[in-house]
């Protein structure tokens, strides 16, 4: 028997088994997909031209295997082997309603081809359900994040800078990567035309400036070669590969299983405990129990929620830990879509390296005060970079020696922003177990039912009303825009399926993140979040399993689990 189980070796994963293991807790961490090699899987070596068919995956193939995970802006050639085959991974949808669930099964999951923006929530955001009445209130505050928030930045190593905004709180950065002459130019214009609005550097977890702890993992910084979705040889910003699992391999303490796609979690019918977890072997598909005192869920938002479902037993009718009904409600993803460019005058200067990282506006509406007719509010990301030679040389017909004198030359200064709102909470918007279709494992398939509500819609429209104002303030020529809201899934920030909460009957989760119904279970990937923010949400999710793996080993010492 295992002191404790962590299924997942993602983001939420990879740091609650680091925890587990450095409090001295033998872990075995589950891994639904392949085993990949840090550096030796990767293709981040491979130039433009010697990747097979230029890098695009052909139209047949993203037809038949991909038709999902090909609206993900990273699937290529290159990264092609870490997205899941449509084909054989299939879900449902009501018709007309699609959710985009993008995917990548293998050890690290995600953390492989994660955008790598890092932000807090702040006490605005966790205390938003309360003040306006959509969702359930937040069974913590800032005050108890704020510690871990610490933790991990400081572990993974995150590049910003500290800008004292109440609605963006600042944390513990490396130094800041620079911004380019021309986003200088649009931070000075949109700044002294809209007062209310700050335009900052991204915070992202690359290492600008390793510290001693990165170093002895083998990390390096930063190349500026904005290749980070193939996965980076270098482990020059965090994953779970890079990071936080070897950071557990090293106390002796863990135990790494792969290709262990976890069917459900088994309990005591006598004590309502969790006493292991039960897989299916992807490969030989034969079915074998792991045992332990603890269990962490890490499977991702929906993973998790159908792991849940599938749990079910004669004392848990609807599924483990879901005695509120609430498992597989109030999914939410970030609302966006809407996006803004813009070609602008600027120097004739040009910004070295490929940086893998751009600007961020920080939420600016119903800060304060709720001041609009609709509630909550969005961030924008983007940038403005110098047309590189590729831009230079597809924006128009050429050959031979013109060609190639023209992209020895950098094209105009190119602005974007895209903005990410913030989505209501709504227990119509879930995910159930179908009543008859399994997958190739015999695990029940998926139905999810997810759409944009009114006030999600609201905020899609004055997304690109501000990102076209911006841009003009900055003297920028509109050259694109779009107001359409992706279908939900494809902000890649998918949330709220077992929500945190005081109540055992509106809730999933306590303050701990452990499960009401199972004390000796905890969840904290996506699926407890209460609300959304508008802020990538991944550094939450990291903190969250810090702070869950503290209180579950004490737990576990006070014999109280």
């Amino acid at each position: 028997m295992f002191d404790a189980i962590v299924i997942g070796s993602g983001m939420s994963g990879g740091i609650a088994a680091k925890e587990l293991c450095e409090r001295g807790l033998k872990t075995l961490v589950l891994e639904r997909g392949r085993k990949i090699e840090h550096g030796a899987d990767y293709n981040d070596w491979m130039q433009p031209w010697e990747l097979p068919t230029a890098g695009q995956v052909p139209e047949d193939v993203l037809e038949k295997d991909y038709p999902i995970q090909r609206q993900c802006y990273a699937v290529n050639t290159a990264t092609q082997q870490y997205w899941v085959k449509d084909s054989q991974h299939p879900y449902e949808t009501p018709e007309g309603k699609p959710f985009s669930w993008i995917r990548g099964y293998h050890l690290g999951g995600r953390s492989i081809m994660w955008g790598r923006q890092t932000y807090r929530l702040s006490e605005m955001d966790l205390s938003s359900n309360a003040r306006d009445g959509h969702g359930i209130d937040w069974p913590i505050r800032y005050n108890d994040l704020a510690p871990w928030y610490d933790k991990v930045e400081t572990f993974i190593g995150v590049s910003g800078a500290n800008e004292g905004l109440p609605q963006l709180p600042d944390g513990k950065f490396l130094p800041v990567m620079p911004m380019t002459d021309g986003e200088k130019l649009f931070k000075a214009a949109v700044e002294k035309n809209f007062p209310d609005r700050k335009v900052i550097q991204g915070r992202c977890a690359h290492l600008t400036e390793p510290q001693p702890h990165h170093i002895e993992l083998g990390r390096n910084p930063c190349q500026y070669r904005s290749l980070c979705e193939r996965g980076c040889s270098f482990g020059a910003y965090h994953s779970s590969l890079s990071s936080s699992l070897p950071a557990a391999q090293r106390t002796g303490n863990m135990t790494l299983v792969t290709d262990a796609i976890v069917h459900s979690i088994v309990t005591d019918p006598k004590t309502g405990k969790a006493t292991g977890v039960r897989i299916i072997d992807r490969l030989t598909k034969q079915a074998r129990t792991y045992e332990a005192k603890v269990i962490f869920l890490c499977a991702s938002t929906i993973g998790s929620a159908q792991v849940l479902l599938n749990s079910r037993n004669d004392a848990n009718p609807r599924g483990l830990a879901n005695s509120s009904d609430q498992v597989g409600r109030n999914l939410m993803d970030h609302v966006y879509g809407p996006t803004v460019m813009g070609v602008m005058d600027g120097p004739d200067t040009y910004h070295r390296g490929r940086r893998p990282n751009g600007l961020y506006i920080p939420r600016y509406r119903n800060v304060e005060s709720q001041n609009e007719s609709y509630l909550r509010g969005y961030g924008f990301q983007g940038g403005v970079m110098r047309q590189g030679w590729r831009g230079v040389a597809g924006s128009e017909p050429g050959v031979g020696k013109e060609l190639k004198e023209r992209t020895r030359h950098p094209g105009p200064w190119v602005a974007r922003l895209s903005g990410f709102g913030e989505m209501l909470p709504n227990p119509e918007n879930r995910v159930t177990l179908h009543a008859s279709k399994v997958d190739e494992w015999g695990i029940p398939q998926l139905h999810i039912h997810c759409e944009h509500g009114e006030n999600d819609k609201a905020l899609g429209r004055v997304m690109l009303e501000d990102a076209k104002a911006m841009l003009k303030a900055a003297g920028a020529t509109i050259t694109y825009e779009t107001g359409r809201l992706h279908p939900p899934g494809l902000g890649i920030h998918e949330m709220g399926t077992a929500r945190m909460g005081a109540d055992p009957k509106t809730s999933v989760l306590n303050k701990y993140n452990q499960a009401h119904d199972v004390p000796n279970l905890f969840i904290t990937d996506g699926a407890a979040m209460v609300s959304s923010g508008c802020q990538n949400p991944s550094l939450t999710y990291m903190a969250m399993s810090a702070r869950a793996a503290y209180h579950a080993s004490e737990f576990l010492k006070a014999g109280t689990i």
